[in-house]
């Protein structure tokens, strides 16, 4: 998967137009950030975490601020966050860590959006791609991915964190 199969995917949309090809890396989120020109929480990252049976996948969306906080991921969805390695990552969503979006997946697996991005009104999830992203609105971001459901599945974010 690359960028292009997530281009063919926002094509179903209008939208395939609307994705932002970068010079340089935006493979993490502060690279990303200084390369949009915005704050790094409006980076809307995405990762990879095995699924209940230890099989299979699933992904969070979340703010590029949050952290996962390991308490509320069991609370939420009754197991241990495991986030999958860089090869897993590639072989079962089908885009390299860095360039992991919730478009154009490789199988259909669930997908949550965790509750850090409704502070923004737009956001920039990436692409498929450690060099690409897409200005959405979180209702847009939410629709796009197909998303099950919102979680709060995150710290690190509040005004109150320590």
């Amino acid at each position: 998967m690359s960028v292009d199969d997530v281009r063919s995917y926002f094509r179903q949309f209008g939208r395939d137009k609307d994705i932002i090809e970068l010079e340089d890396s935006s493979a993490t989120v502060n690279l990303a950030a200084e390369h949009l020109h915005v704050e790094p929480e409006r980076i809307a990252k995405t990762l990879a975490f095995r699924g209940e049976n230890k099989e299979g996948a699933m992904l969070v969306v979340m703010a590029g601020d949050g952290k996962i906080d390991n308490k509320k991921f069991r609370g939420t969805f009754g197991f241990k966050a495991h986030m999958l390695s860089s090869d897993e990552t590639l072989e079962l969503i089908g885009h390299a860590v860095g360039g992991v979006c919730p478009f154009g997946l490789k199988n259909e697996w669930p997908v949550f959006m965790d509750e850090s991005l409704k502070r923004f009104e737009t956001v920039f999830p990436a692409c498929g791609s450690g060099n690409s992203a897409i200005e959405l609105k979180i209702d847009e971001l939410y629709t796009f991915a197909r998303a099950k459901k919102w979680v709060d599945v995150c710290k690190g974010w509040q005004e109150d964190a320590e």
